[in-house]
């Protein structure tokens, strides 16, 4: 009986479904976070009678055939790239993109990685940093005897050192934007890789046409809605639950079916 391979296979998406909503609801509070979303496809169909084929007696045609779907399969798990909102830390190295881009990152083995998440540090060196340790790039270097840091909305870092008046130009952040943002490849710790899906990344300055701004002192909170994620909870559990009740209903017709022939 077809119905209960076809219910098995909504029983499948709908366990995909809701582990994608465990994994949006899980990184409610991580720094930068897009939530995702599964998106589904029917399966193929088994034509019973094809339509627009002449009819008995060949004058007329079928206007309506008779087709029976297989079922449904996952097609993506699209991220949802929408702005979070700023969350004010006072934290002079954290820095928020307000709009479009990313910061670029120098990750393991010396591949560039892209992140929203701009809650950096400096290390030994005074290099700005993550907070696993991967260089920002371009590579931004805070002098030991700096009293005050500024980060401009345009991305321009100065430091105001000990001893001198006039602040110091110490370097230039730069934001990247994808032609494709979906297309991008996710590789845990708030980091993506370019694909070939994404395209490859175009650079400019914050505040240019297309860039955000920086915003010193402030994070992006994660853009997962709590509400929408447990509503969209309670139907994926409803939907499963109605799946696994065709596949009762079709082994009852199965045993009828069968205790009949006996």
């Amino acid at each position: 009986m077809r119905a209960l391979a076809i219910a098995a296979t909504g029983m499948n998406a709908q366990q995909t479904n809701v582990e994608v909503i465990a994994n949006n609801i899980a990184n409610i509070n991580t720094t930068g976070f897009k939530r995702a979303r599964a998106e589904f496809t029917d399966l193929l169909y088994q034509v019973e009678r094809m339509q627009g084929v002449p009819a008995r007696g060949g004058d007329q045609v079928v206007p309506e055939g008779a087709q029976i779907g297989l079922g449904v399969r996952t097609a993506a798990i699209r991220t949802t790239h929408i702005q979070g909102t700023l969350d004010q830390t006072g934290n002079t190295f954290d820095l928020a993109i307000n709009g479009n881009g990313y910061f670029q990152i120098q990750g393991p083995g010396g591949e560039t990685l892209y992140t929203r998440d701009g809650a950096f540090n400096t290390n030994d060196q005074g290099q700005l940093v993550t907070l696993d340790g991967f260089l920002v790039d371009p590579q931004i270097t805070i002098p030991q005897n700096t009293t005050k840091t500024t980060v401009t909305s345009a991305g321009q870092v100065y430091a105001t050192v000990a001893g001198q008046a006039a602040p110091q130009l110490l370097g230039q952040l730069t934001l990247v934007n994808f032609a494709n943002e979906p297309g991008l490849e996710a590789q845990g710790g708030n980091l993506f890789k370019e694909t070939t899906a994404s395209g490859t990344p175009i650079a400019g300055v914050p505040g240019d046409p297309g860039f955000g701004v920086i915003n010193q002192g402030y994070l992006e909170g994660s853009n997962v809605d709590p509400v929408k994620e447990i509503s969209e909870l309670i139907s994926a559990q409803r939907a499963y639950e109605m799946n696994s009740k065709v596949i009762q209903a079709a082994d009852d017709m199965s045993k009828v079916i069968s205790t009949g022939l006996r």
